[in-house]
């Protein structure tokens, strides 16, 4: 019985390190989660992280670094976008980070769209360092017949990248007012703004959340990650030519640019 336990685990790894292969060759491919439009696929939420970190070591072995994680699927705008309720956890490629201002080629992304949200700097302690608006960027792609949390966190939460603001905007929590207001323009026009936190208890919570779901798994943060802690607002396309502003209080506090493709 023992040696077929083990068979079973080892059968079960070898599935979970293909699985990771072709999900990490298709979103390389910018074509990614080609493995749920197959009929006959499908993985349970275990499995599904499993993926996730499998897919992780694969990049930290090719030379990325983690840089932070995401707490996804937690406010209104998402779950009902989504139609399930998470919250799940993404993780942070220091490749994938960028400056406020950046001008993103749209061909580097599958569906591209946007989340404005708040961002945690973590210590060495894990305590908050600061917070700070960040723009999240997606491949807002679902490939199965249904959407399931499965496939959201086997595609690390849809992300594929964050925008930075200035250093200028990294405070203590309590820097920022209780009725502050994030807000997400596109072209100038504001299509959606909200609390700066998803979930009551604000940062703490989201981090509190994350904390259980990464010891589960064997994971921690470490010092200097970022955490991204969800949002209120919803998920948004943007197109080639678009620009990006996330605000506070009507004051801009990080944009990017979506470059035109060459002809």
């Amino acid at each position: 019985a023992r040696r077929q336990r083990q068979m079973c685990i080892r059968d079960r790894n070898n599935q979970i390190y293909e699985i990771a292969q072709r999900q990490l060759n298709d979103y390389r491919s910018t074509e990614p989660g080609m493995c749920f439009s197959k009929k006959d696929f499908s993985l349970n939420v275990e499995d599904a992280y499993a993926v996730q970190d499998e897919i992780t070591r694969l990049r930290i072995d090719d030379g990325e670094r983690v840089a932070g994680y995401k707490v996804g699927c937690t406010g209104p705008g998402t779950t009902k976008l989504f139609g399930m309720k998470g919250p799940i956890r993404g993780t942070l490629f220091d490749t994938e980070v960028h400056k406020d201002g950046v001008a993103l080629d749209a061909r580097s992304f599958c569906n591209l769209a946007v989340e404005a949200e708040m961002g945690i700097k973590i210590g060495a302690q894990g305590q908050i360092l600061s917070v700070f608006p960040v723009i999240e960027l997606h491949n807002f792609i679902f490939r199965g017949l249904k959407k399931s949390l499965s496939e959201l966190i086997a595609n690390n939460g849809l992300n594929k990248g964050i925008v930075l603001s200035k250093k200028s905007w990294e405070k203590m929590p309590e820097m920022y007012k209780e009725n502050s207001v994030l807000s997400l323009e596109i072209n100038g026009s504001v299509v959606d703004s909200g609390n700066l936190w998803p979930m009551d208890g604000g940062p703490l919570s989201s981090l509190s959340w994350l904390n259980a779901n990464l010891a589960k798994y064997g994971l921690k943060y470490c010092g200097e990650n970022i955490i991204l802690g969800g949002t209120a607002l919803g998920l948004y396309h943007i197109k080639p030519g678009d620009t990006v502003n996330v605000k506070v209080n009507g004051q801009s506090a990080v944009k990017c640019f979506v470059s035109l493709l060459a002809a």
